[in-house]
């Protein structure tokens, strides 16, 4: 059942975002990049609605999805590292923070209260869209790397959590897909499903247990913080 904005969650002493459709608007760029690796694989373009859809799980499994095995092992191999090469370095052309999150975050920050990201996009594009935009109010950003395992795995969550010396139940982990949904379950968060991103508020509301469903930002801070955006 949703909770209103200002429900009985626990007040939270560390927030913990996902990166896509969650802090940032990236479907653009994504869908340019995946374009870019099928065009030169002599197949047909994705659309945005479709890109969106396979958003969550890594660029493996995205790339995976947008071929649609017409690519045998080296020839997807290599379109992979076309699609990674290509969006290393167009991963900022269109891609901007949505609307309210950065009043979020420098709220958060204000109030001293410690943020992280956690993504299952590349480190290396994790690291680089945190310096772009956030670098000032968050320093903990991981991403998909040989030494922790993807989401809806934990490691990620829970890496992040012991480098802000935050234990998991005093935690929110805010996502947008149903990956998010089972990571935080897995880590022992709280969570927060934001409903801006890329999955469909309908399949959002149908995952059980969520502490809250976000409308705009400010929400966040009303559920976890008591606060307003600005106050």
């Amino acid at each position: 059942m949703e909770q209103s904005p200002l429900g009985k969650a626990s007040p939270a002493k560390a927030f913990v975002f996902d990166l896509d459709g969650t802090l940032l608007d990236t479907l653009t760029d994504l869908a340019a990049s995946v374009n870019h690796a099928l065009q030169l694989h002599g197949l047909p373009p994705r659309s945005r609605a479709e890109v969106r859809r396979f958003l969550g799980n890594g660029v493996r499994n995205l790339m995976l999805q947008s071929v649609g095995g017409r690519l045998d092992e080296a020839e997807f191999e290599q379109a992979l590292s076309d699609f990674r090469t290509h969006y290393g370095q167009h991963c900022m052309d269109a891609t901007q923070p949505f609307p309210g999150i950065m009043d979020l975050l420098e709220t958060l920050h204000r109030r001293q209260i410690p943020m992280a990201i956690v993504s299952n996009k590349l480190q290396s594009a994790v690291t680089e869209l945190n310096r772009r935009f956030f670098a000032q109010y968050i320093t903990t950003a991981v991403g998909e790397s040989e030494t922790v395992r993807r989401k809806p795995r934990p490691d990620a969550v829970l890496k992040a959590l012991e480098e802000m010396g935050v234990q998991p139940a005093e935690a929110v982990y805010v996502g947008d897909s149903e990956v998010d949904w089972e990571t935080a379950r897995n880590a022992g968060t709280q969570l927060a499903l934001v409903l801006w991103g890329f999955r469909d508020e309908a399949d959002l509301r149908r995952l059980p247990g969520t502490d809250l469903f976000a409308t705009r930002p400010a929400d966040l801070l009303q559920q976890f913080v008591g606060d307003r955006v600005g106050e």
